[in-house]
């Protein structure tokens, strides 16, 4: 589907979609479709995050936590009437996702009132994964039942590090020994559990990250993501980092850093099914976030959630009070949207599969519509072979065989350390 829109065209009032978008439908029918539901509150915003969060000076008038719950299910309504309006066939949400922010700020019987609007407006599959992400201080054992009580069959815990100096860099404000009694609570309510990690904190040693991965590994989670730093332009530790306060971001530190969670996490029988994501089995990946990287289809619903149908992307506006405005006057609460051009689709499909343990299947890949259509180039035996010599993908995965007559890209673990790289080599 070549680009029809500029980067950033309005949404029109209505939410409605373009006629490319709108015949592209019903070819989407058996596409897992997942709800994004953004929870934009903190009670301390962390001097590393650039995400879309609001702690109660930020909110100015007409926002806040206690209105929010309605605010949010009424775009959950306005997206029922308009998938409706577009001729949209039905599909229960296979996956659901509260991040923020904290959505475990609110009330858990606020974050059960809206599951079950979104249960009532598009239903559910039998196997929908729920989740939502928690500060560990924010959840007890009351907590996690009304939340499994719900519906909720997922906790993402925000551990970051076990290492309180490290969470006193980051501005965390939880307690380590909260972790466990959150992770307790939430076995205890029949909920899977995830724990979220941060590599490569300013003045944080291998020795303090290796303390991390043990306690984290204790708690024997049924997933780990575990990401490194980013520092953002305009956050309160990049700030810091200018003025010489805390030191900068060391690749080679970063790269040690991932080693040392391959080799721990593996130990402990986990093994990543994207670069930055373990897990103790196929069935405890998160199903929500896999449907990001295979191209899926999903609303997101709040101020700055970005949505993806059918090709067509859009996102709301950002701040909590001007979302609330343009959804209680009946317009669309989405800022700006786009369509992808034929090159860049077929950049993001290679670029997102390759970070998979499954790897990028190459016929797949050189089949695609929009490949042809842009008359990009298609990767060649050559290119896999010469990353094959490099040690960066896989050699057996890269032998055609019946399933995959091409063969497959599949990384090796000095292929994850280098996988924007590998993607740069295989689309030049």
């Amino acid at each position: 589907m070549p680009s029809t829109l500029p980067l950033g065209d309005p949404v029109p009032a209505d939410g409605g979609f373009p006629a490319a978008v709108q015949r592209a439908l019903p070819a989407r029918a058996e596409v897992p479709f997942g709800l994004y539901v953004h929870i934009p509150f903190c009670s301390v915003r962390c001097g590393y995050c650039d995400f879309n969060t609001y702690t109660a000076e930020d909110l100015g008038p007409g926002a806040s936590q206690v209105s929010y719950p309605d605010t949010l299910i009424s775009e959950l309504v306005f997206a029922r009437s308009v998938l409706d309006a577009m001729g949209a066939p039905e599909r229960p949400f296979s996956t659901v996702f509260f991040g923020g922010g904290t959505p475990t700020l609110l009330p858990p019987e606020e974050l059960a009132r809206i599951l079950a609007r979104a249960r009532e407006l598009f239903g559910f599959r039998p196997d929908a994964e729920i989740t939502t992400e928690a500060n560990p201080d924010t959840i007890t054992a009351a907590t996690a039942q009304v939340l499994a009580e719900a519906g909720f069959t997922r906790l993402s815990l925000g551990m970051q590090s076990a290492v309180p100096e490290v969470l006193r860099t980051l501005d965390r404000t939880h307690d380590p020994a909260n972790v466990e009694r959150a992770v307790q609570a939430a076995r205890a309510a029949g909920l899977q559990v995830s724990l979220d990690l941060i590599s490569g904190t300013p003045g944080e040693s291998l020795e303090d990250w290796r303390t991390s991965l043990d306690h984290a590994v204790a708690l024997r989670p049924d997933h780990i993501s575990a990401y490194s730093l980013i520092i953002e332009a305009g956050t309160a530790m990049a700030a810091k980092i200018k003025r010489g306060v805390l030191p900068d971001i060391d690749p080679d530190d970063q790269a040690d850093k991932y080693l040392l969670t391959d080799q721990v996490l593996g130990a402990a029988g986990m093994s990543w099914y994207e670069v930055s994501n373990f897990s103790t089995s196929a069935a405890t990946r998160s199903e929500h976030n896999l449907n990001y990287w295979v191209d899926s289809d999903w609303w997101g619903a709040g101020p700055g959630a970005h949505s993806h149908v059918a090709g067509l992307r859009w996102w709301n506006v950002k701040h909590p009070a001007a979302y609330a405005q343009r959804l209680s006057s009946g317009t669309t609460p989405g800022h700006g949207r786009e369509l992808l051009a034929d090159q860049d689709k077929t950049l993001e499909h290679l670029m997102l599969r390759v970070r998979l343990a499954d790897g990028l299947d190459v016929a797949g890949y050189n089949a695609l519509p929009e490949l042809r259509r842009s008359q990009g180039e298609k990767i060649s035996r050559k290119s896999l072979q010469s990353l094959v010599h490099d040690g960066l993908i896989d050699d057996d995965a890269a032998e055609p065989s019946t399933a995959h007559p091409q063969g497959r890209a599949v990384l090796t673990l000095r292929g994850r350390l280098l996988a924007d790289a590998v993607t740069r080599r295989l689309a030049p």
